[in-house]
């Protein structure tokens, strides 16, 4: 693992991602990295009722955000 964020108190209280148990949770550029890696993006990146779903996927973004 990287070294130990500055900002992960805070990460963690604005972090989105509802899945149990995400070690990812609050470091943002993990996570970040990790989505990217699986052609997806961090839930943060979702309204919450498509987080929630975990259809992180670039497609469901533009499905989110391009009619806008």
């Amino acid at each position: 693992m990287a070294a130990e964020c500055p900002n992960l108190k805070q990460n963690r209280k604005d972090c989105a991602c509802t899945y149990p148990g995400c070690e990812r949770k609050g470091r943002c550029c993990e996570c970040l990295r990790y989505h990217l890696a699986m052609r997806q993006l961090p839930g943060c990146c979702f309204p919450p009722e498509v987080e929630r779903t975990y259809d992180r996927s670039v497609e469901r973004l533009v499905r989110c955000w391009g009619a806008r």
